[in-house]
């Protein structure tokens, strides 16, 4: 594989590039398995339409075609817009109060799983397969608290497993 850098200029980050070293898709960490690609949790609805709205260039434009966003004049989350239907985020301002984003991934752990997605490794990526795996609880409380195929059942539960790639339609 040809390496490739990628420069980003975007609302929330200017100047910064780096190098793509992996096949788009290929070659995770033994223990990250996401059940969900970056293109296929944009189409489903996340993040309420609001998220890298300003950012598509960096990113193959197939991931935006068919994408649930709302246009660029709204700051708003939709909530409508999310597969379930219900906001299961939480503010920017609270992630960076947790310590939980990375200065490479100013927008989070989506941004920093695009990237990833894309070939990208960094010295981040252990922190964040870890907080990617710890997610995984939610997923015992819809097993044990609802009927299997009931989306109904946890809603924002379901909504925060599909920020995380996680795809609750399959338990």
């Amino acid at each position: 594989m040809q390496k490739k850098i990628i420069k980003v200029n975007d609302r929330m980050q200017q100047g910064y590039t780096y190098e793509l070293t992996e096949p788009i898709g290929k070659n995770f960490d033994p223990q990250f398995k996401p059940m969900l690609t970056p293109q296929e949790m944009l189409e489903l609805g996340v993040f309420g339409g609001v998220y890298m709205r300003d950012c598509t260039e960096e990113f193959p434009k197939e991931w935006f075609a068919k994408a649930r966003l709302q246009d660029s004049s709204s700051s708003e989350r939709n909530p409508d817009l999310n597969y379930f239907k219900v906001n299961a985020s939480q503010p920017l301002s609270v992630w960076r109060k947790k310590g939980w984003i990375h200065p490479d991934d100013p927008r989070g752990w989506f941004q920093w799983y695009c990237r990833y997605y894309l070939g990208r490794r960094c010295s981040d990526d252990a922190r964040q397969i870890k907080r990617w795996k710890a997610i995984n609880r939610h997923i015992y409380q819809i097993k044990y608290n609802c009927r299997p195929g009931d989306p109904s059942c946890r809603p924002v539960q379901r909504q925060a497993l599909l920020h995380w790639a996680y795809d609750s339609r399959k338990f």
